[in-house]
């Protein structure tokens, strides 16, 4: 997968963030929630106008180009917002976390904001030079896609469900383009034609692979027995949020992950989009590494690890960060138990996402006919 230098033009634009939100967190007429959220819209509106009238030539090539750039800003909004919570700046965006969106002052919302001005920024930079250069950026945007995609799903579900309900303002309505526009943006990347594989397979070459069984290919048994056992690890956890009554789930909820019991609900929907989506991509993922010729897997491969990769981010993050209250933090003696389970949770969609993407013979699908074509020839 080719990673293209950073955008300087995005880069600069986006760094633009720093005085604005200074300036803005000094503005009396911020103090009241609309005068916020118009200030918000305003600003992004300028924005877009500013590069559009800087990168026509980019934007008329592909328009996903205004997009990460207007992303880029936002981003490092949400860095900036994530450094003020965990006290290593001041100054800088009290006004919106008071009177926009308090619930990104918890954990679960600093730790969306570090992944956002950190992964989310580098991508958003190496996609818009990627599409400076004529590149090719598919790969990278389906990780994006699944990280943003996830973050959207379980933050929106969580500031509406949890105990921050009643503070939703108007910067709240913000968000509907904020999903919206990822989803356009999503729908044209899966569009977009694939890359080519640093060793793409011929003919011959696939047809050998897809006659291995999984016991001839070790490296996919393992992943199978490990999807085997994340999926029991996500449903028992869908079951402990869903107050399962069995004794192992209260052991569990109370000695192991207490910060499933957190009312602020990010942990309880994370829990359950995990056992609604991604058992069911267990099991299917499983079932393309026994079958042959499942050639979606690649693509989906992708798109899932950035979800898992941004989810596992956040959930780990927000059970020992010290804006959780104390007894729905990690007990001491559990760190390392939470630590191994949580991080190899995490670690094996991204081991799956790159077997696919270095070895996608047994993915491909054969034409036709071809099966009995090789069996004469032999």
């Amino acid at each position: 997968m080719d990673i293209p230098p950073l955008a300087g033009k995005i880069a600069a634009l986006s760094l633009g963030a720093l005085p604005v939100s200074y300036a803005l967190n000094h503005v009396s007429a911020l103090s009241h929630p609309l005068g916020v959220a118009l200030m918000s819209a305003l600003i992004l509106g300028q924005l877009f106008v500013a590069i559009y009238s800087l990168s026509r030539g980019e934007i008329y090539y592909d328009p996903h180009y205004a997009v990460f750039a207007v992303f880029a800003f936002t981003s490092v909004v949400d860095l900036l917002i994530a450094l003020q919570e965990d006290g290593y700046m001041v100054g800088f965006m009290e006004f919106y976390t008071k009177e926009g969106e308090p619930y990104l002052r918890t954990a679960h919302g600093v730790f969306i904001c570090y992944w956002d001005g950190i992964v989310h920024y580098l991508l958003y930079l190496a996609m818009a030079d990627a599409i400076r250069r004529r590149k090719r950026y598919r790969n990278l945007g389906l990780y994006w896609l699944g990280s943003f995609v996830m973050s959207i799903l379980v933050f929106l579900p969580g500031n509406i469900l949890g105990k921050y309900s009643s503070e939703i303002r108007p910067a709240f309505f913000l968000t509907i383009p904020y999903v919206l526009v990822p989803c356009w943006a999503g729908v044209r990347v899966f569009n977009q034609a694939r890359p080519p594989t640093c060793c793409t397979p011929n003919m011959g070459q696939v047809q050998e692979e897809q006659r291995k069984g999984l016991l001839q290919r070790p490296a996919d048994l393992a992943l199978v027995i490990y999807l085997i056992l994340a999926g029991f690890f996500t449903l028992f956890r869908g079951l402990v949020v869903l107050d399962c009554p069995t004794d192992a789930c209260f052991v569990y909820i109370y000695q192991y992950e207490p910060y499933l019991r957190d009312p602020v609900a990010y942990p309880k929907v994370q829990m359950l989009v995990y056992m609604f989506y991604a058992l069911p991509f267990y099991v299917l993922a499983a079932y393309a590494l026994i079958f042959p010729g499942c050639s979606w897997l690649p693509d989906w491969a992708l798109v899932f690890a950035g979800a898992i990769g941004q989810a596992q981010f956040s959930h780990m993050g927000a059970s020992m960060h010290l804006r959780t209250p104390f007894t729905y933090r990690v007990p001491e003696d559990a760190w390392a138990s939470f630590f191994v389970c949580n991080m190899l949770y995490a670690l094996g969609p991204h081991l799956l996402a790159f077997r696919c993407l270095l070895w996608p013979a047994f993915f491909q699908r054969l034409p036709a006919g071809s099966h009995v074509l090789h069996e004469k020839q032999h």
